[in-house]
């Protein structure tokens, strides 16, 4: 594994984690190496939406996906699981972060004055709490840069009051987006209808719900496809994201623009369209994730330890840790698993952040929901394959946590993979464990276990991200 090793994850995807499919813990291609084929069947029930592929080749993963090596991949057919989008015009945006491009200029001038800027454990602009002041990270849509300090956006036409789905990747190494649409500084409310390629689902139904809101976080990694109206003729807009607060030891995500939204009456369409009358997906005949009973509990947890307990920019290593293991940072070259299931359980996992930053949870091959925030039931109808768990601010009698009930029913989840934080910094500093499925006839004996407590015909096509 070097700067130059290379290999592909093809996130979100129920894909088989073997060799020329979905492996990542193996497969390292050199440049010297013969051209290396990928070939797999997209499963004819994937859920229909926004999934994506990048590098991931450990100890280098940042520097690879930092700036551009990734790219959209659809699964058609989100209409037919909602009637609701038939015929809107689709735009595919990807949201990308890179080291700035003006690291030593001022903010503009145009800001508030905010603290001397701080330089986190990781290198880059600390989170100042402010909302303002130098980025982590200079942000790109669609390979268009926006550069800190004055941002110049990118520029969207759209014709007067159009609707559009929008399918937007967060395909940065280490940026939080919030992202909102203003038209005259006024934020519009967007119908989301699916997350991490998955439609809204509600008790098993066909995902033909919208839920309606005037922001939306993507952690890295994350998706979301919404319906946005255009502005109209005449009224400014902007696509933005939305200050993050990624804790003390987080980096700084402030406020800031992406891209210009322009209502123009012979602006050019989308190149695609979602078909106008679809035919209706059919029903899964596997039980909602959300009423099945889990098998049993377990709980991981995120931390950190200082190589200088003394200095806080001294170097870190990065943990996730089943809870009654030792944290030890993520061995390439170990086949241990951290964590043995069986195919066809569900599960509950309650994933602790012990941390003073933000980290987002992510976990190859299968979806999951979240039924707790902070020990707090959640009604949700979305499914997700990354999440953010909230960081620890010292204070609080407890961890923050997110309790998640993991669908380990696929018989394509079968084998070896990882979960990991998607900051790729936090991945490659050692935040990453592995996690054999065996299939349903072995036996199983479950380590590190909490006590029980009292679709779809489709295909797909690579986005161009034009």
């Amino acid at each position: 594994m070097t700067s130059i090793s290379t290999n592909l994850h093809f996130h979100g995807l129920t894909v088989p984690p073997l060799c020329h499919q979905d492996d990542v813990l193996k497969t390292s291609i050199q440049p010297t190496d013969a051209p290396f084929e990928y070939r797999f069947r997209v499963p004819a029930n994937e859920p229909p939406g926004l999934y994506w592929y990048h590098p991931h080749i450990h100890g280098f993963s940042k520097i690879q996906v930092l700036g551009g090596a990734s790219g959209a991949l659809i699964i058609e057919g989100i209409e037919r699981a909602n009637c609701q989008l038939a015929g809107l015009p689709e735009r595919v945006l990807v949201i990308r972060d890179q080291d700035l491009l003006n690291p030593n200029s001022p903010p503009s001038k145009s800001e508030p004055v905010v603290p001397r800027t701080l330089i986190d454990r990781d290198g880059d602009a600390g989170n100042n709490g402010t909302g303002f002041g130098k980025p982590a990270k200079d942000l790109s849509i669609n390979f268009v840069p926006v550069p800190f300090p004055d941002y110049p956006p990118a520029g969207i036409k759209m014709k007067p009051e159009e609707r559009q789905l929008w399918r937007v990747l967060n395909a940065s190494a280490i940026t939080y987006l919030n992202l909102a649409v203003l038209y005259k500084r006024a934020p519009q409310m967007l119908g989301i209808v699916a997350l991490d390629g998955v439609p809204l689902n509600e008790n098993g139904g066909l995902g033909e719900g919208i839920t309606w809101a005037n922001h939306i976080g993507v952690p890295p990694g994350g998706r979301v496809e919404f319906i946005v109206k255009g502005p109209p003729a005449g009224v400014p807009g902007l696509l933005v994201t939305r200050t993050v607060d990624t804790g003390v030891g987080g980096e700084n995500d402030p406020n800031r623009a992406i891209a210009t939204i322009t209502a123009a009456p012979d602006a050019a369409e989308p190149r695609s369209t979602l078909a106008i009358s679809p035919e209706p997906l059919t029903r899964s005949t596997l039980p909602w994730l959300g009423s099945v009973t889990p098998a049993r509990t377990r709980k991981l947890y995120f931390s950190e330890k200082f190589l200088d307990p003394n200095d806080p920019n001294s170097p870190t290593t990065f943990f996730i840790t089943v809870d009654g293991q030792t944290p030890t940072p993520f061995d390439p070259a170990s086949g241990v698993p951290d964590i043995v299931v069986k195919q066809g359980d569900v599960e509950d996992w309650i994933i602790e952040n012990r941390s003073t930053e933000l980290h987002a949870f992510h976990i190859h091959q299968l979806h999951f929901m979240m039924t707790e925030w902070s020990g707090l039931p959640v009604s949700e109808p979305f499914l997700r394959d990354t999440i953010n768990v909230p960081f620890y601010d010292g204070k609080a009698l407890q961890y923050p946590s997110v309790k998640l009930r993991m669908d380990f029913r696929d018989p394509n989840a079968v084998g070896t993979f990882l979960y990991h934080c998607h900051l790729l910094e936090h991945e490659d500093g050692g935040m990453m464990g592995i996690i054999r499925v065996e299939p349903a006839d072995l036996a199983q004996s479950p380590k590190n276990v909490i006590p029980k407590l009292p679709s779809k015909d489709s295909h797909s096509r690579k986005e161009s991200n034009n």
